[in-house]
This record gives C-alpha cells, structure tokens and sequence, in this order.
C-alpha cells in the first residue's frame, strides 16, 4: 500500500500526529528557552562599580512627549557621572525652544540641533549615530521620546548590569496600563516578544534588543562600524545592530523593576497594525540560527490550535484535549512566573485567550515579512 492511500485511511491520525509535534516543538520552547527567563536570578557581584553614564533620546516632532516624558530622565537619581543627550532631528514642532528651557534647568542635558537630512540613510540611524559619537562617556544608554523610565532608579540599575565582560545590556520597555483589549494585546505582544530576546539571550544566542530600553559601550558601536551594514534599511538600530554584535559572552538582560521603561500604547487597532508591521520589517536580516529558531516556534503556534480544532472534530475530542492541557500546564507555570518578574501580572487570567489570538497575530502580520519597509522613521 502506497503512502497516499495509508494517508487517506488514517489522515484523522496523521493530524493528531502533527497535533502532537506541534505540542511537543512548543514544550521544547518553553522548558529549553523560556524558563531560563522564568527561573532567572541574577548572580550576585562579588563588588559594585559605578560608571559614567551618556543618556541618548532621538526625537522628531516630539514636543508634546518631549514635555511629559523628558523630565523622567532628567531627574534620575545618579549620583555619577552622566549627561542626557537629546538629538532633535529637523523637527517642525517646537521641540527646540522645550529643549531650551529644559537645559536652563538641567545642566547634564547637551541638545544637539540636526538641521539637515541624510537623505541616503532613512530612519533615526544617523540622528543616533550623530547622539553616540556626540557622547562622552564610554557606556550609552538609550530609549525614545515617547518612553519614561518606570522608576527614577533606572540609570542606576541599567549601569548596575555591567560587568568586565559585558558590553550590551538588554533592558525591558514595556506599556502603561490602561484600560480595554487592545492595551492588553499590547503588553502581551511586548511581553511575548521580550520572553523570545531575554530567553535566547540566557541561552547564549541574543538576536534582539528594543530601543525603548537598551545600552551598549561605544567600543562595540564603532567596532561594527555602526549601523553601516544596514544603513538602506529605515528599522534595525535596535535588533539588527544586537543581532549583528551580541554573543554568547558580551551580553547581559536587565530584568530588575527599576530599569524598565514605559510607553504609551497605540489609541486605535490600526495605529497598532502599523507600528507592528513596521517592525517586523527587519526580521529577515537576522542570522539564519536565529531566523530558524524564530520561524519552528511561529510555525508551531499557528498550527496548533487548528490541529486542535481538526482533532477534536475527527478523531478523539479526550486525546485532543489532553494534549492541550499538557501543553498549557507548562506554559502556565513558565508564562506566568515570567509575567510576574515583568510587571505584567495582571496578564495572567487571559493566558488562554492570548494564546489562541496568536494564530490570528501570525495571519495579520506575515505579511511583513516580505513587504518593503517605509523609508522614515516618524
């Protein structure tokens, strides 16, 4: 008997099989990369050093958030060294005359005014390259101008994660909570997404940061001549430069609640759609270890739950739904000790329901994995 015609007698087992797999690729991901996040504990240093700190904002048009979250940087208490670099690139608004005021009170704030466009190099690559050289100090620490650090501790604890041998600090930039579904899909992407970089991370192979809340020393910049290799590219000052310069030795995460940053959230589904899709733009200029890993783990979440489905329907609902509760046993105890070191508890309760939104996530944003991205970056 041919494998066609054994497929046609027994396809109803053929899908539990793939059901199975599927389970089972997932369960790798959570036990082998995930609980790495989830059972992480800084090991402790056996002495402190503080270091020079240079702060670096990029901002177009940003006066409004400019006004409501530059002064959480500004006010950090570091008693070091530091300086707040705030590049504003060719805005419109009136972002020069806040950053003036600004720095009549704050001395460690040094604006530096971009009046003319690198027309050959889209997205804030060169306002960022222009803000790192402009730096003093040795150890850069970056975020946006929409972001505000959750505490006023959050120099402190992002140098804190240096050591000898470390030279990229992953930090976790995540959202203010506010009311609704999609604010929850929000923080649960943002969530999702750090679980995958912090984990692979600890696991010896880092792929991604988030400039919402990453440092790195200079050295490492201008080793990998900056963002040359990807300068055709609007995205990728963030993941792509990690990608390209993090390894197994020279990179830490930064998971203490005093280092976190905070957001605001997309107001509508379609502002989200952009945004997400935007970013997603870059993801195929990772390494193919990364991309390999990345793609077995999308895979396996998209089909699951149609296998599910399938199964329950055509062959047994009982083994069908045995599977499930394996698979969400462990996902539970991994997911939600994870979301409870992220600030995101509250999250919790609706584990299930995200989990099934995520075959729903991958049909929305395949799609940009293949389109042309946008050649600006606001």
């Amino acid at each position: 008997m041919d494998l066609s015609k054994l497929f046609l007698l027994h396809w109803q087992l053929v899908l539990f099989v793939l059901l199975c797999i599927a389970g089972l690729v997932q369960l790798f991901y959570y036990l082998f990369f995930f609980s790495r996040l989830a059972f992480y504990k800084p090991k402790p240093k056996s002495s402190t050093q503080t270091h020079a700190v240079s702060a670096i904002i990029c901002a177009r048009d940003e006066a409004a958030n400019l006004v409501l979250n530059l002064p959480g940087v500004l006010v950090q208490k570091y008693n070091t060294t530091h300086e707040v670099i705030v590049v504003n690139d060719n805005s419109y608004d009136e972002s020069k005359y806040i950053l003036e005021e600004l720095k009549k009170e704050f001395k460690q704030m040094q604006v530096v005014e971009l009046t003319q466009e690198a027309k050959m190099i889209p997205g804030k690559k060169f306002p960022l390259s222009i803000g790192i050289k402009t730096a003093k100090y040795e150890i850069v620490l970056l975020t946006d101008a929409d972001c505000v650090p959750a505490t006023e501790y959050w120099i402190d604890s992002m140098q804190n994660a240096y050591d000898d041998n470390t030279e990229i600090v992953l930090g976790y930039g995540t959202f203010h909570k506010k009311k609704g579904l999609l604010n929850k899909l929000i923080r649960w992407e943002t969530f999702h997404t750090a679980l995958q970089y912090m984990s692979y991370a600890l696991a010896g192979i880092p792929y991604m940061g988030v400039g919402r809340n990453l440092s790195y020393k200079k050295v490492v910049f201008f080793r990998h001549k900056g963002f040359s290799a990807h300068n055709h590219l609007p995205g990728g000052d963030d993941d792509l430069f990690i990608n390209a310069a993090a390894t197994k030795k020279n990179t830490k995460i930064n998971i203490d609640p005093n280092s976190f940053t905070l957001s605001s959230p997309a107001s509508s589904w379609t502002q989200w759609m952009k945004q997400k899709g935007r970013h997603y733009t870059t993801s195929k200029f990772y390494k193919p270890i990364h991309k390999f890993f990345l793609a077995l783990y999308a895979f396996a979440n998209f089909i699951f739950y149609p296998l599910l489905f399938a199964c329950i329907v055509f062959f047994n609902w009982k083994l069908a739904l045995l599977v499930l509760g394996i698979k969400l046993f462990f996902q539970t105890i991994v997911y939600a000790k994870t979301m409870t070191k992220l600030g995101e508890k509250d999250l919790i309760p609706f584990l299930l329901l995200f989990d099934l939104w995520m075959f729903f996530y991958y049909l929305l944003f395949a799609p940009s994995l293949i389109r042309k991205p946008k050649q600006h970056w606001k």
